[in-house]
């Protein structure tokens, strides 16, 4: 089994086939959405396969460390940053294979007017150590 990190943007990916931004759909749309997303979830927590998923708000802050026994420096929200991530959901699967069918299918999420939003996800391996204690990226 591998983990992959399933990301979804507010932001800074391709657009998607059915472009209409969230915040300008009903609450049946979004009701409809959200649904899509518990379902999903769901059929993968019986297939062993789902982790974790959350969604995030669209502001937030930067952070940094600013040295021993100071405050840490913030700054933000940085609305204009092109990696917005909307939320994530964690898999883990038995192959990449799996990862990109599992991928596709959460990309078809109904949106605006209730057809699928098409949107990009992006796709990441979690990094694993090998027994040689090396880091490398773990593709199944």
């Amino acid at each position: 089994m591998a983990k992959y990190l399933l990301l979804k943007h507010y932001r800074g990916a391709p657009s998607a086939v059915n472009d209409v931004p969230m915040d300008q759909w009903t609450p049946e749309e979004i009701s409809a959405h959200v649904q899509y997303m518990n379902d999903f979830a769901a059929r993968l927590e019986k297939t062993g396969e789902f982790v974790e998923g959350q969604a995030l708000a669209p502001e937030g802050s930067w952070v940094r460390y600013d040295g021993e026994g100071r405050p840490p420096v913030t700054d933000g929200p940085f609305a204009e940053t092109k990696d917005l991530i909307a939320g994530w959901m964690v898999i883990d699967v038995d192959s990449h294979e799996r990862a990109v069918e599992l991928a596709g299918e959460l990309s078809a999420a109904p949106g605006a007017g209730g057809k699928p939003i098409h949107e990009w996800l992006e796709l990441r391996p979690f990094l694993t150590a090998h027994p040689s204690g090396e880091e490398c990226l773990g593709h199944g």
